[in-house]
């Protein structure tokens, strides 16, 4: 599936949630997705144009399949050192961590296993098991090895930053637009959606959370300074000679699609980054892992939705969480510490 899937959040979140519109708005294409920023403010149009410059400055240097990169550099570095910037230290170190946060359910290195999909290149294919195994070889966070201002990787480790890359370039927008003082303002970065404070008339953003089978907002979550990202395998997929489904997470211990009972997991938090980056190692952690995770961290909420449309909220959501209009009866289980 095209990346373009993204922008429904986006088109229901700006249509039908977010009424008045804000007075200066801003949409450009960057890292394979289209964007859209808006704000309030008396340096708004300067403020757009600042954040828009941040992002394509992250994505000149983090983009896995441009030559210039500095990610493009240290996957085809040989195994040799290579020199970084600030930024792609700071991504890495991050990476790493959250690697080790999420015992490898989030791995920064499993570019080879996926380029075998074909998800990052768009000629999808089920990888024979012998491949696989030789990329899955090639697969771990552990691996990267950092010092200031440098990086290196095996040979034939590659690093991806599609997990932390938008979150990431989310927050660092955010940043610009209160330096400039924005104090009210919405961005969607190709489905990851961060609030900057709240409306302009002071009430809460509303989000909209789709239902994957319709594209349809199934729940509504109401955030201030806030990031909100979902992840699930409906975001692209293929289906096979056979008619099997495949979808783009996969499971870093074993490199195959995840398959354990959950459409989508959305995350809550005050770090796009940490938002983005959970998202995906939730997904991949399944349902009872991932209610697990909330409660020894206690940084973030979330809301889990299951192949059965059974939802689960954190209970630091219930104030903010309701069903949308047609999704009354769903059963909504409040997930206490």
């Amino acid at each position: 599936m095209p990346r373009a899937s993204r922008l429904l959040p986006l088109i229901c979140l700006l249509l039908s949630l977010c009424a008045p519109a804000l007075a200066a708005q801003r949409g450009f294409f960057a890292m394979d997705t289209y964007m859209a920023v808006s704000c309030e403010g008396e340096n708004a149009e300067e403020a757009l144009e600042a954040a828009e410059a941040r992002v394509r400055e992250l994505e000149a240097l983090w983009s896995a399949t441009d030559e210039n990169s500095e990610i493009y550099a240290l996957d085809h570095a040989g195994g040799e050192a290579v020199a970084i910037s600030a930024d792609t230290e700071a991504i890495l170190r991050f990476g790493a961590e959250m690697g080790a946060r999420t015992g490898g359910c989030l791995d920064i290195t499993l570019y080879p296993v996926s380029r075998l999909w074909g998800f990052t290149t768009g000629d999808y294919r089920v990888p024979p098991e012998t491949e696989l195994a030789a990329a899955l070889a090639l697969v771990g966070y552990e691996q990267l090895e950092l010092s200031p201002g440098a990086a290196r990787l095996p040979e034939g480790a590659q690093v991806d930053l599609g997990a932390l890359g938008k979150g990431w370039a989310g927050d660092e927008a955010v940043a610009v637009l209160r330096e400039y003082g924005v104090t009210s303002a919405l961005l969607d970065l190709g489905g990851n959606v961060q609030a900057l404070g709240s409306k302009a008339d002071g009430s809460a953003w509303r989000v909209g959370v789709i239902m994957p089978e319709d594209q349809t907002n199934f729940c509504v979550l109401e955030v201030r300074d806030a990031a909100v990202v979902t992840s699930g395998n409906y975001e692209r997929f293929f289906t096979a000679d056979d008619g099997a489904v495949y979808g783009h997470i996969l499971d870093p211990k074993t490199g195959a699609p995840v398959e354990n009972g959950l459409k989508s997991v959305t995350i809550v938090g005050a770090e796009g980054k940490k938002c983005d980056a959970l998202s995906t190692a939730l997904f991949v952690m399944g349902a009872d892992a991932a209610i697990e995770h909330w409660r020894t961290y206690r940084d973030f909420e979330m809301v889990l939705l299951t192949e059965e449309n059974v939802v689960y909220i954190t209970e630091g959501l219930q104030g903010d969480f309701s069903l949308a209009q047609g999704y009354e009866g769903l059963a909504v289980t409040v997930v206490s510490r």
